[in-house]
């Protein structure tokens, strides 16, 4: 039987669903090239806190043991780490994970799923694993400051009794786009309590805006808000995968008769509860990711490129033509674009910023290129 006979026999959502398309294959690339550039990704290139190393190293001691199937250290550190009680905690393996369980548990067919164009692309394969339907709303136009970011009027515009959860990223991803906490506390007034606001804050812990505030702080008075966060991004642990979901009591009770267990591994506890008490280091990735974040973008506009605005670690950049050979001809040379054309933006690519060595290494290759 091939893939085809095997996919007639699975469920429906199954049927028409793709598998997550990770850009490049990074494990052949690192064989072929010395010293790759890796700007794909939106990783860390500063690395981890010293401490959740070695934390990591000392669980390995006892990797012979299963994890804590409550991951109970962790959730109390999470949970003391935004004032809240540690049942409104919910561990992940990556908030990928999470994403994904939200439409699974709460979603299916019948219901809808809404997100917005240019967002991550898990909202999509999370609607359609679940067998509901998926709901786009429009971006901001262009000429808008945030154009191809979240529209809030549109995506509460789109919201009717069968929806059921709603996905939205701040900052969001791909785009590095964001709204403010006025704006959005605004949107959450409009939303009917029967449908869940999914806030991802992937990229929270890399804001300097000061308009743009965690959405943790409106979780008390709004029960059918969700915010997931994650460890591999600002915290540098992308290879061990670990990610949480703050929410009411209630929805953490669902979601725990979902969960697998030993989600999350005994080395990956260690390193995220050392990680997050690591506040210092939190702050050094910050002020530096922002740093390079402004002078990559200023270098990119300089190249009379559109480079949208961002408050991650990384940018979009428009080139106004078929980014594919520019991805190509960056590969070649090493360094390592997250291609966009599967996000519907074929004249774009996502830029990680990088080390200000990496940045420089990129602008030499992107000159070359577009030579």
């Amino acid at each position: 039987m091939d893939e085809a006979a095997f996919a007639a026999l699975a469920q429906p959502g199954l049927q028409r669903l793709r598998a997550y398309d990770p850009g490049l294959d990074l494990v052949a690339l690192r064989r072929a090239h010395a010293s790759l550039v890796e700007l794909g990704s939106n990783e860390n290139s500063l690395g981890p806190s010293p401490a959740a190393r070695a934390a990591a190293a000392a669980a390995l001691a006892d990797i012979h043991r299963y994890p804590d199937p409550l991951g109970g250290d962790l959730k109390r550190a999470i949970a003391a780490h935004h004032g809240l009680e540690p049942a409104r905690v919910l561990l992940g393996n990556g908030s990928h994970e999470l994403l994904m369980m939200l439409a699974q548990a709460f979603a299916g067919p019948g219901l809808d799923v809404v997100a917005s164009r240019y967002g991550f692309a898990v909202y999509a394969l999370a609607a359609q694993a679940a067998g509901a339907r998926l709901v786009l709303a429009e971006a901001l136009p262009a000429g808008h400051a945030m154009a191809r970011g979240h529209d809030l009027e549109a995506l509460a515009a789109a919201i009717t009794p069968q929806t059921r959860v709603v996905y939205l990223a701040n900052p969001n991803n791909p785009t590095g786009t964001w709204f403010t906490g006025a704006a959005f506390e605004g949107f959450l007034d409009r939303v009917p309590r029967t449908a869940l606001v999914v806030v991802d804050e992937a990229y929270l812990e890399y804001v300097t805006d000061p308009a743009l505030p965690s959405a943790v702080r409106l979780l008390p008075r709004f029960p059918n808000l969700v915010v997931t966060r994650t460890f591999s991004k600002a915290h540098g642990l992308a290879g061990l995968r670990a990610g949480y979901l703050l929410a009411a009591p209630g929805l953490v009770a669902v979601m725990e008769r979902l969960r697998e267990s030993f989600n999350v591994n005994g080395p990956a506890l260690a390193a995220c509860e050392a990680a997050l008490a690591d506040t210092a280091h939190v702050e050094y990735v910050r002020r530096a990711n922002a740093a390079e974040r402004e002078a990559l973008a200023d270098a990119l506009l300089a190249r009379e490129l559109a480079v949208s605005p961002s408050q991650a670690n990384f940018l979009l950049v428009d080139f106004g033509r078929d980014a594919a050979p520019l991805e190509a001809g960056l590969v070649a040379r090493g360094v390592v674009p997250r291609p966009m054309a599967g996000y519907g933006l074929p004249t774009c690519l996502r830029l990680t910023v990088g080390t200000r060595e990496e940045n420089r290494r990129l602008l030499q290759a992107l000159d070359e290129v577009l030579a």
